[in-house]
């Protein structure tokens, strides 16, 4: 595995990349083509479920596809990556969630680098980033109790759907939170408002880790458990 690692790397920061690019680069297609933040929204919703199914299914086999420090973080503290690939993943994730910002500034012909201005705090928004990162992670391990080779649609479907139940829009992930920073458009976010969202963002993954590991646990067949008794 350790030979892989670079492979492993290159995977993480392709897939968040080309994802950033998506949320990103589909938000100014919408903000561009109506002045109705509803269809803007849905404009910027399908394509994200879209590329989602997409990168997990082709990215997914060569580094898990995780594309989320939230992820990483959760299958790190479950023993399920080590120590310094996690570390790896994360820096991947980081770096390529900025260059998709950029690379979708490019496309549109917008300035490359810009700072965002849209704001997003308060405790609605903290609650409902909580919400959809543990939506998120609790899907994944649900889904690789049951249903492995569902997964890419499995998180494709919970994120469309997560864009329109939760307050924030469902960013679940502190790399595409981070990479949107760097964008004054639609997807945007103030970098001042990036703490609050990181951290619920960890909470609501560290909490569905930690129901995941009780309900998701293997049933005790019932002559082990009348032993115990």
């Amino acid at each position: 595995m350790a030979d892989d690692l670079p492979r492993r790397i290159v995977a993480e920061a392709l897939g968040t990349a080309l994802l950033v690019a998506t949320v990103v680069g589909s938000g100014i297609m919408a903000a561009r083509l109506t002045h109705d933040v509803a269809v803007s929204l849905l404009g910027n919703t399908l394509p994200t479920g879209a590329i989602l199914v997409v990168l997990i299914t082709i990215l997914g086999p060569i580094s898990g596809a995780h594309f989320n420090p939230a992820v990483t973080l959760v299958f790190a503290l479950r023993r399920e990556i080590e120590a310094n690939a996690a570390l790896a993943y994360i820096v991947a994730q980081l770096v390529g969630g900025i260059a998709g910002t950029l690379l979708a500034h490019a496309m549109f012909e917008l300035p490359i680098l810009e700072v965002s201005a849209t704001v997003r705090t308060g405790a609605g928004q903290w609650i409902a980033e909580a919400v959809a990162a543990f939506g998120l992670i609790f899907t994944i391990l649900a889904g690789l109790r049951f249903r492995s080779d569902a997964i890419p649609w499995l998180v494709g479907l919970y994120i469309t759907a997560a864009y329109w139940f939760t307050a924030s829009t469902s960013f679940a992930n502190p790399a595409v939170a981070i990479a949107r920073a760097f964008s004054n458009t639609f997807s945007g976010i103030r970098p001042v408002d990036l703490p609050g969202f990181i951290a619920a963002e960890l909470i609501g993954a560290l909490l569905a880790m930690a129901l995941a590991g009780w309900l998701l646990a293997e049933p005790k067949p019932i002559r082990q458990m009348k032993a115990a008794e």
